[in-house]
């Protein structure tokens, strides 16, 4: 097929985008730069981005506008039981500025709710019924009992109250009034760009998760014990989603695609970076990626399964690998030599009594 044909077939193409999350309005605005037709579908699809979303720098695509980082930490710290500092810069978005980035204003944009799709087709719940080469789903994973979730409870401080604090990607020390044998919470804290920063009490991975209740009276007293007083009027984040639930399909994805990491809930910067490839009908889900898949899923398992006490501990070993075996674990979608090497050596640097843990949860269904 020469230059101008190709060119015909992708500007004929047309593409259903279902859900403007990250996910979604990533994948419709590449699809536009590709000449693509494209109408998408989400309930509120104006709505503002109150989320706070951070990755890797060295996961994001090329295409992606620098303008959408707000703040980054060159080497992050991770608090177990000790200090460990992540050869691997991170960073934090300014969540207006990277859904206004996305750009999809050349596209149809329907205020409804897709609720039957198929390969080529989706119904509505206002009764429309749209037609297309290609549909793909991008509205999340709804919540359930038998999936687990991260939850988080976190506060906004501006410029003048945070001199002194310093960012943190996990802090795991118990310091936020619970005792080692209470379902563990750690403190992520991060700069959001002119000196304001975010705090937040977070349950990593729970079934059920800890409610942001309980997080955010773990987080109050987290920040008395270091000389932080709140006083009630900070603006306030509230975090709920599931780690697991999403199925590999070619035409998922984001966190319905399985995108969402089960042992961290990181999806955006997955979804950012693939989101050309799925504009392109490329295959995103080949078997190592698949592979990969499960063995984060037993990961997670693992996690759920661990006593509380031993949490820190396991974070230690983790975060003295080689950083390259940190990033195949953490990001490496389909590397799949790397995550076995990962967790091989995860499983050599926890002390003997964290290794039973780490293999039984392999065996045991996840809730799906």
């Amino acid at each position: 097929m020469d230059v101008t044909r190709q060119a015909a077939a992708a500007v004929s193409e047309r593409v259903v985008v279902c859900g403007l999350g990250p996910a979604g309005r990533a994948v419709a605005s590449r699809c536009l730069a590709r000449g693509l037709t494209v109408t998408v579908v989400d309930p509120v699809p104006a709505r503002h981005w109150t989320a706070t979303y951070a990755a890797w720098a060295d996961e994001l695509p090329d295409w992606l506008d620098p303008a959408v980082v707000a703040a980054s930490i060159e080497r992050p710290v991770v608090w177990g039981r000790r200090r460990h500092e992540v050869d691997r810069r991170y960073v934090v978005f300014d969540s207006e500025r990277l859904r206004a980035s996305l750009d999809i204003d050349a596209a149809t944009v329907l205020t409804d709710r897709a609720i039957e799709l198929g390969r080529d087709s989706v119904v509505c719940a206002s009764g429309t019924v749209l037609t297309a080469d290609r549909v793909i789903d991008a509205r999340g994973v709804a919540r359930s009992p038998a999936l687990a979730e991260q939850t988080a409870y976190g506060v906004f401080l501006g410029p003048e109250r945070t001199e002194g604090i310093e960012p943190v990607f996990m802090d795991w020390r118990r310091d936020n009034g619970t005792k080692d044998d209470a379902p563990p919470s750690f403190l992520y804290a991060v700069p959001l760009g002119g000196g304001a920063m975010l705090l937040e009490e977070t349950c990593l991975a729970g079934r059920p998760a800890l409610s942001t209740g309980e997080l955010r009276d773990r987080l109050i007293h987290r920040l008395r014990s270091r000389g932080i007083e709140l006083d009630g009027d900070e603006t306030v984040e509230r975090v709920r989603f599931p780690v697991q639930g999403g199925h590999h399909g070619r035409h998922r994805f984001g966190a319905a695609g399985g995108f969402t990491h089960p042992a961290t809930g990181y999806s955006v910067a997955a979804a950012l970076a693939a989101a050309d490839a799925v504009a392109a009908d490329s295959p995103v889900h080949p078997l190592r990626t698949r592979a990969v898949a499960e063995l984060r899923a037993a990961g997670l398992r693992a996690l759920l399964a661990m006593p509380p006490h031993d949490v820190p501990e396991f974070f230690d070993a983790f975060f003295t690998l080689p950083a390259a075996r940190q990033r195949a674990y953490l990001s490496g979608r389909s590397d799949l030599s790397g995550t076995l090497a990962a967790m091989g050596s995860l499983f050599t640097a926890v002390p003997p009594r964290l290794r039973r843990p780490l293999v039984l949860p392999a065996r045991v269904d996840e809730g799906r």
